[in-house]
This record gives C-alpha cells, sequence and structure tokens, in this order.
C-alpha cells in the first residue's frame, strides 16, 4: 500500500503482489509465436513509447472513437449521473483518467463527489492520475487498485454508492469468452445500488473502420511494430523491423479489427533469453490486437448473458460508437 503521510487522501493498494501479475512476457511470447497462428498480447504494446504513440494515434483525424465517445460524455455525463447519484467513480483500465473528468465534474456539479477509484495495472499512471485529481478536486480522496483489471476484485469504496466505469472500446479487446467473464466478475462485485457504464465501437463501414487503425501518417503501424522493440529489449530478441509491415484487416465473420505485423521475406528470428528460434514464411503474420465491434443487440446480449441489464444506451451523432449504462440482474 502506498500514500502520503497520515490522513493522506491517495491509497492506492497493490494486488499484483497478492494474485499472479498478468504480465508474463516470456511466457506469453513463447507460447504465442509457437502457436499457429501466431499471436503476441497486445498489452504489450504499452511501453512508455508505446503509450506515448497511442496518445498520438488518439489526436489523429481518422480515429474517430476518442472523439465520438467524448461527445456521448460531454452531452449525457449529467443524465448518468442523475440516474445513478453515484458518491463515488470506479474506473477500470483509467490510465490519464482524461475523459473521467467529464463524469467527476457532473458529480461535483451535484454535490455528490466524494471518491476515485482507478483500477490499473500501471501504479505509474494510478498515481500520477490521483496526484493530479486531488489537486484539482480538493475534497476526492482517491482509492485505487493497482491489479489486473480483467481480473476485478475488492473493488474501492464498498458500501457507498458507485458508478464503475469502463470507458473506451477496451471490451472490444477481449474475446467473447474473456468479455462475458470480465462482465461477470464486475456484476458480483456491484450492489443493486451500482451502476455500470462501458463503451462499445459499432460495426460501421469498413472502409472507416479499416482507415482508423491504418492511418496514412503511419502512427499506428509505428504503435504495432513497438511490441517488437518491446521483445529485442526485454528478451534480447532479433526482429529487424524493416523486415515487417503493418496490416488491418476487417474480420466478418468475428465482426472484429484485427492487427497483425506480417512478415515482409522469409526469415528466423531468434530469442535470445527464452532460447527460441522463430521461422517466418514470406507472408506470415503475427496477429497482435483484436478490436470487436458490436451493435446494440450484440452489445446488450453480452450484457445480459453477463448477469447486466442495460438500462441506458447512448450513442454519438454519427452512430459510430455507444455508452450503455447497466445494472445488476436479480
Amino acid at each position: 500500500m502506498t500514500g502520503d503521510t497520515a490522513g493522506s487522501r491517495i491509497v492506492l493498494r497493490n494486488t499484483l503482489r497478492e494474485h499472479a501479475s498478468p504480465y508474463d512476457l516470456a511466457g506469453d511470447a513463447r507460447a504465442g509465436l509457437s502457436s499457429t497462428p501466431k499471436t503476441l498480447p497486445s498489452k504489450y504494446f504499452y511501453d512508455a513509447r508505446g503509450s506515448h504513440l497511442f496518445e498520438m494515434i488518439t489526436r489523429l483525424p481518422q480515429y474517430y472513437l476518442t472523439r465520438a465517445e467524448t461527445e456521448i460524455l460531454e452531452r449525457e455525463a449529467g443524465r448518468f449521473v442523475e440516474a445513478v447519484r453515484p458518491r463515488v467513480l470506479v474506473e477500470f483500465g483509467s490510465g490519464a483518467a482524461r475523459k473521467t473528468r467529464i463524469l467527476l465534474d457532473a458529480m461535483l456539479e451535484r454535490g455528490l463527489l466524494e471518491g476515485y477509484g482507478p483500477v490499473d495495472v500501471s501504479a505509474q499512471a494510478s498515481r500520477h492520475a490521483a496526484d493530479t485529481l486531488i489537486r484539482d478536486y480538493p475534497d476526492i480522496r482517491v482509492e485505487g487498485v493497482i491489479g489486473d483489471f480483467e481480473r476485478p476484485r475488492d473493488l474501492p469504496f464498498p458500501g457507498r454508492r458507485r458508478l464503475m466505469a469502463f470507458l473506451g472500446s477496451t471490451i472490444g479487446n477481449l474475446e467473447p469468452v474473456q468479455a462475458t467473464a470480465f462482465l461477470t466478475s464486475i456484476r458480483k462485485e456491484m450492489t443493486a445500488a451500482d451502476a455500470f457504464l462501458v463503451g462499445f465501437d459499432l460495426v460501421k463501414d469498413v472502409v472507416l473502420l479499416e482507415r482508423a487503425y491504418d492511418d496514412e501518417a503511419g502512427v499506428t503501424a509505428k504503435f504495432n511494430l513497438n511490441v517488437l522493440r518491446v521483445l529485442n529489449r526485454d528478451l534480447g530478441a532479433s526482429f529487424d523491423l524493416e523486415m515487417f509491415r503493418h496490416r488491418a484487416v476487417w474480420n466478418a465473420g468475428n465482426s472484429r479489427i484485427e492487427m497483425h505485423l506480417e512478415s515482409a521475406v522469409e526469415q528466423s528470428v531468434r530469442i535470445q533469453s527464452i532460447g527460441l528460434d522463430v521461422s517466418f514464411a514470406a507472408g506470415e503474420t503475427i496477429r497482435t490486437e483484436l478490436s470487436h465491434k458490436y451493435t446494440r443487440e450484440s452489445a446488450v446480449g453480452l450484457l445480459e448473458a453477463s448477469g447486466l441489464r442495460v438500462e441506458s444506451w447512448c450513442t454519438d451523432e454519427s452512430d459510430r460508437f455507444a455508452l450503455a449504462l447497466a445494472r445488476a440482474l436479480g
């Protein structure tokens, strides 16, 4: 547990020491690069360089997701807060907590804001967000959990009325089975007074989707290739980034965008620290990210299968993105 002096308004509880860490780069690299097709988990994009590149992506004109979700929040945050009357906002995968402020401001305007509970694997990001928020919101208390947000447990502020939020389109990065398990875990942590706000990127024109993940400036390509830099740095791998190309393709059967790294030539790569040699045929790919897209029907079905009832469904004006406000069934 970390914090300031006695009476601190920041308490961050590190559960990574209590439970298995979600990060095992060596094990994940061995398993993913030995499989058919080859894969690498997208969570390894986000070292300092990768996080900076992703922030750049969110500002690209082709990347509509952040702007669309912000549009909804700016229009509907007050209504969400009025419906729930929460005293606390708990956020999963909070990161820098930028869009979070729209909800916090709506709570503050109504005299409700008491606490913020970030649940994130990054202690550094959580601490930075907490320091900033207590400066900007003089009466707020921050109780965070450093841990794997896909396995929520012992969430902050039990006993208080909470609005739980999973913003962005991160739910789309999970396979349906994983998404159902995550949402079921959320529902088990909720009381009848709590509510859950989750973002869904919606099915739309394929050209628009693919452009969002393959921008002309090449920022997304650099972001995708960054996972190979991580392997080179942390595992002593010998990936030549010039020999791999970024690919973003629409998989209609599974309603998802897939990001791949395609080998430009037949080649072999050595991963020194795990003693693994990986052979690539020309044109063979490593799948690095999934981004599932939803319709209203499929999103509602996912939530209901997880024990959650949709109370409110809001989209941006162009129907590109949706925020669903849900309560626990039963």
